[in-house]
């Protein structure tokens, strides 16, 4: 199974969760589980590096995301995902407005979590709010990973 998570740039929200899901992952089922997490953005700058707060924010958790670069989300990487989970139910609705006939797989990440609201965006915010944006991404991706077993 593949999960993508969406979000606007792929700098913050979505490689955090690619990130931490990509752990919590590993915490469960070892090297050798058999779903794979990738991230990308609808307004990506194609190669950017994750915010600064973001990789701070993930090295607060342990996890390592310093080598991750932003892209674009592409019809390709929507054939190859399973899952969508994106980080606002207005990213859902841009996800199916440029890419139709994937509704079935694309959902809000706090829908299909069934828990919380939208991950509201940190950029340009304190590293405290980045720190927070991971505690809810954690919590939620908790949840779906509960929910897949």
């Amino acid at each position: 199974m593949k999960i993508l998570f969406v979000c606007t740039g792929n700098t913050c929200r979505s490689c955090m969760a690619e990130g931490l899901a990509g752990r919590l992952l590993e915490d469960r089922f070892g090297t050798g589980g058999n779903i794979e997490v990738y991230s990308a953005g609808l307004a990506a700058l194609p190669e950017d590096a994750a915010s600064p707060f973001a990789v701070e924010a993930m090295a607060w958790k342990g996890i390592d995301i310093s080598d991750h670069r932003a892209a674009m989300l592409t019809a390709e990487r929507m054939r190859e995902a399973d899952l969508i989970l994106t980080m606002t139910r207005g990213h859902r609705e841009q996800v199916n407005s440029l890419f139709p006939g994937h509704a079935e797989r694309v959902f809000a990440l706090a829908d299909f979590a069934g828990h919380g609201s939208d991950v509201p965006d940190p950029l340009g915010q304190t590293l405290e709010a980045y720190r927070e944006c991971a505690r809810k991404l954690e919590e939620m991706i908790v949840r779906v990973l509960d929910k897949l077993d």
